[in-house]
């Protein structure tokens, strides 16, 4: 039992992932970083460009569509359609002994029946890995069944939060295929940015956790996404407020330095006028002056040669003219080969209330309007067993 009662549900014979030695191919882990730049375990540059799986963090306590389809159908058609990433998003509830998986049909995940917590996570990330596919594990929420503005509640205090990271970085340690940690979803108010008020300031907290997690686990990179207002105080506190996770404002004045160099991803989250009516969406000028705030929030730190940036969501179901802009000229500003912004789309599952998936509400049919356009900006890794791919 860890810091703050989570039961850890893991069995050292069941395989993590691989540990066997990788010859050498695009992607080989562990990665690091050097400028704006990921690179693998043999100093090639690499980039994210993947998808959401998300379901771990809710109260089904597993990812979801296994009430539908077979895991490992699910995970092959993900690397069939190109994408070399999922993040892969967890509550802290999940490691509960309470927190009981359902919605799965065990005649096509047979090999799920009574698992939980940990060990299912264990199975999703064991064939992804032996498939080629990279995990990033999102800490997306304390509890189940809300999101929080904050990286912990009274239920789930932040000695949790950190002693589940932790516990995660010592399990999936020899998986060289997890890329790292995306500390917490979406930080939004009351949350700040370099206020100096340790209970609510971001950077601070992301600094702690980081660390933490590389004494353990030297290996993966440390993704730190933004906040919504950099003051935590909205308009009113002279804020200027973006997304929630989304504003990387506060880098220029307040950077996370984190002990080992080489390990900090900065994060974000963005989307269109279907999801909130943001004042740019009713500019003159749209959508052309999307290139200009995006590189004020959050783009000049990859242009400037800070660290790499990792767009961690962005969706849309494509519905509005507003929305067809916005989308083309994300991944425009996104670009293309190694040198682009990483990514992972928001989301695979067809269940997003805002923005619906990648798959459509068969949780088998791929929608080609959204596939089309994210197959220019994939970016292909090797070391796959393409046998285990059907």
């Amino acid at each position: 039992m860890l810091a703050g009662g989570a039961v850890l549900f893991m069995n050292k014979a069941a395989g993590p992932g691989p540990s066997r030695p990788m010859s050498e191919f695009l992607g080989q882990g562990p990665w690091h970083t050097n400028g704006s730049q990921i690179l693998d375990a043999n100093n090639q540059p690499v980039r994210i460009a993947g998808v959401n799986w998300f379901g771990f963090e809710t109260e089904t306590f597993v990812v979801h569509g296994l009430h539908s389809r077979g895991y490992q159908d699910m995970l092959n058609q993900i690397r069939n359609a190109g994408y070399n990433t999922i993040r892969l998003p967890y509550s802290n509830q999940l490691f509960d002994n309470n927190s009981k998986p359902n919605s799965i049909d065990y005649s096509k995940n047979a090999d799920l029946r009574g698992l939980q917590g940990l060990q299912l996570m264990d199975k999703i990330i064991g064939y992804a890995s032996s498939i080629g596919l990279h995990i990033i594990l999102d800490q997306h929420r304390p509890a189940a069944n809300a999101q929080s503005s904050l990286w912990y509640t009274d239920a789930y205090p932040e000695k949790r939060w950190i002693a589940d990271w932790q516990m995660l970085a010592q399990h999936y340690k020899d998986n060289l295929y997890i890329i790292g940690a995306d500390l917490h979803n979406e930080p939004h108010q009351p949350a700040c940015w370099g206020c100096g008020q340790q209970n609510l300031d971001w950077q601070q907290a992301a600094t702690r956790a980081g660390n933490a997690i590389l004494a353990l686990n030297p290996n993966w990179l440390i993704f730190v996404e933004g906040v919504d207002c950099i003051s935590g105080q909205g308009q009113q506190g002279n804020g200027d407020c973006y997304w929630a996770g989304g504003n990387l404002k506060g880098v220029r004045e307040h950077p996370v330095q984190l002990n080992l160099s080489g390990r900090l991803v900065y994060s974000v989250h963005d989307y269109p006028a279907s999801v909130y009516k943001q004042s740019w969406f009713a500019a003159a000028n749209y959508p052309q002056n999307l290139s200009q705030v995006w590189d004020s929030h959050w783009g000049y730190i990859q242009k400037n040669g800070i660290a790499p940036v990792w767009v961690g969501e962005f969706g849309t179901r494509l519905r509005t003219d507003k929305d067809k802009q916005w989308f083309a000229s994300l991944v425009r500003y996104l670009g293309t080969g190694a040198s682009g912004f990483s990514w992972t789309f928001w989301s695979w599952n067809p269940n997003s209330q805002d923005t619906g998936g990648i798959l459509q509400d068969d949780w088998l049919t791929i929608d080609q309007a959204k596939q089309l356009q994210l197959q220019t900006i994939q970016f292909p890794l090797g070391g796959h067993n393409l046998a285990a791919v059907t």
